[in-house]
């Protein structure tokens, strides 16, 4: 007898791949309205992210971090000098092997990644404070699972 191929995952019945183009487009709206929060701080959303990546794995040398980034070494080098130009990243030699250079993020770098956490987050509670106490329970219970798509690898 052959075997049936799996039905497809469901949530609630509706298959995975209906819930996903039902998500997908909220997730890319709300993405680009926290992107654009950025903005007011001279710095465009490509740059605030690299600045972001730098300070959570401080020493990365730049080929590491076009990876982690999923960009070319070029581009993001580019992006490096930028900041670097700003006072916002600073370059160091690696101590044992003078051929590797570490990212660090300077002062202001700290002061630039607060501010765009601030007013991504204001912008965000405004949003929030319509909506329903079950609507906002809803939100919440779909946060872990939501962080588990975002750090999935591939």
């Amino acid at each position: 007898m052959p075997s049936r191929p799996p039905a497809p995952p469901t949530v609630d019945g509706a298959p995975a791949l209906e819930l996903a183009n039902r998500l997908r487009p909220v997730l890319v709206r709300i993405g680009r309205r926290l992107r654009g929060e950025v903005h007011a701080t001279g710095l465009t959303s490509g740059q605030a992210a690299v600045l972001a990546s730098i300070h959570a794995h401080p020493g990365i040398g730049p080929v590491e971090l076009a990876d982690r980034e999923r960009t070319s070494t070029p581009t993001m080098c580019a992006h490096v000098d930028r900041l670097e130009g700003s006072g916002l990243v600073a370059r160091s030699r690696d101590g044992s092997d003078r051929r590797r250079v570490g990212l660090t993020v300077t002062a202001a770098g700290e002061r630039v990644l607060r501010t765009v956490r601030s007013r991504r987050t204001a912008w965000l509670a405004t949003q929030l404070r319509d909506l329903t106490p079950e609507e906002l329970a809803a939100i919440d219970a779909a946060v872990e699972p939501l962080q588990r798509l975002a750090a999935a690898e591939s």
